[in-house]
C-alpha cells in the first residue's frame, strides 16, 4: 500500500508547487480606468444665507465694472433655491449718494479653483439698458497685473441683447492687439430660460460652451510666447450684474430693478 500512495502524493505536490510558482505576468490585466470629468465641489444655492466661507460681496471699486457695487444685502437675494444678483434704485441715498447699486459675489481670497471645468446656470432676464451680468474668472493670486495675469468671461450680456460675450483677455490679446487664434464668441440664446455656462480650462487650451455645446476652442500656440496663455493657473471666481460702464452704456434708472438669477456653481476636474 505505501509503495503506491507515494507516487501519488508527490504528483499531486508537484502540481500544487507548478501553480504557486506561476508567472503573474501571464494573467490578464484589467484595462485602466479612463479619465473622465468628476464633480469635486458645488453651490446650489439652496440655504438661506450666502457661505461666507466662498462668497464675498463686491464693494464699490473704482473701475468702470464696479463703480455701482454695493455690499447692501438689497442687493443680492437667495430665493426659492436661487441667488439672485441685482440692479436697483438706491433706496439710501442718504448714507450712499449713487443712484442705483447692484450686487454681485466672489471668491477673493477664499476659494481658488485650479485648472478644471466651472460650470454655472443662469438666468439673464429681461435685462434693463446699463445691466451688464457677468460670470468671469480672475486669476487667484496673480503675478503681474492685468491683462498679462489673464482673465476668462465665461459668460456677459449687455441691456436687453438676445446674445451673449464669451471672451479671453491677456497682455497677448489686449496690449499686442493679436486676436488669431480668436479670443471671443457670440452666442444667441433666450435670456428669459436658464442656460448652462462654461470654462474649461486645459493646458493647451481653453474651451467655452453654452448648454453642453462647444462655441469656442482656444489654443495655446508656439508654446504660449509673449504671454499669450497665461490661463493655465488658479482662479477665483466673480457672479455679479453690474450696470454702467463705456461698454455697456448709461443706465437707464426708470428700467430698474433688474436681476440674473444663479442656480447653481459646479467645479469638475478631469482625472
Amino acid at each position: 500500500m505505501r509503495t503506491k500512495l507515494i507516487p501519488a502524493l508527490f504528483i499531486a505536490s508537484s502540481l500544487f508547487v507548478s501553480c504557486s510558482d506561476s508567472d503573474d505576468s501571464d494573467m490578464p490585466v484589467p484595462p485602466a480606468a479612463e479619465p473622465q470629468w468628476h464633480l469635486v465641489w458645488q453651490d446650489e444655492f439652496n440655504s438661506s444665507v450666502i457661505n461666507e466661507e466662498v462668497w464675498s460681496r463686491i464693494p464699490q471699486g473704482t473701475p468702470d465694472w464696479q463703480k455701482y457695487q454695493s455690499t447692501d444685502p438689497a442687493c443680492t437675494e437667495l430665493r426659492d433655491g436661487h441667488l439672485i444678483l441685482k440692479g436697483i434704485i438706491n433706496p439710501d441715498t442718504d448714507s450712499d449718494p449713487r443712484p442705483y447699486i447692484c450686487g454681485g459675489v466672489w471668491t477673493v481670497g477664499k476659494k481658488s479653483f485650479a485648472p478644471g471645468s466651472i460650470k454655472v446656470r443662469a438666468r439673464l432676464g429681461n435685462g434693463a439698458q446699463g445691466a451688464w451680468p457677468a460670470i468671469w474668472l480672475m486669476p487667484y493670486a496673480p503675478t503681474v497685473g492685468w491683462p498679462d495675469c489673464g482673465e476668462i468671461d465665461i459668460m456677459e450680456r449687455l441691456n436687453h441683447e438676445t446674445m451673449v460675450y464669451q471672451t479671453l483677455h491677456s497682455g497677448y490679446i489686449d496690449n499686442l492687439g493679436i486676436k488669431d487664434p480668436a479670443n471671443s464668441i457670440i452666442s444667441e440664446l433666450d435670456p428669459n430660460q436658464f442656460h448652462e455656462f462654461e470654462a474649461q480650462i486645459w493646458a493647451d487650451r481653453v474651451d467655452f460652451f453654452i448648454d453642453g455645446r462647444r462655441t469656442l476652442r482656444y489654443p495655446k500656440i508656439d508654446g504660449g510666447a509673449s504671454g499669450q496663455f497665461p490661463y493655465f493657473t488658479d482662479w477665483e471666481l466673480r457672479l455679479d450684474m453690474q450696470l454702467g460702464g463705456s461698454w455697456v452704456g448709461e443706465v437707464v434708472p426708470t428700467q430698474l430693478p433688474v436681476e440674473m438669477e444663479v442656480d447653481w456653481v459646479r467645479y469638475y476636474q478631469y482625472y
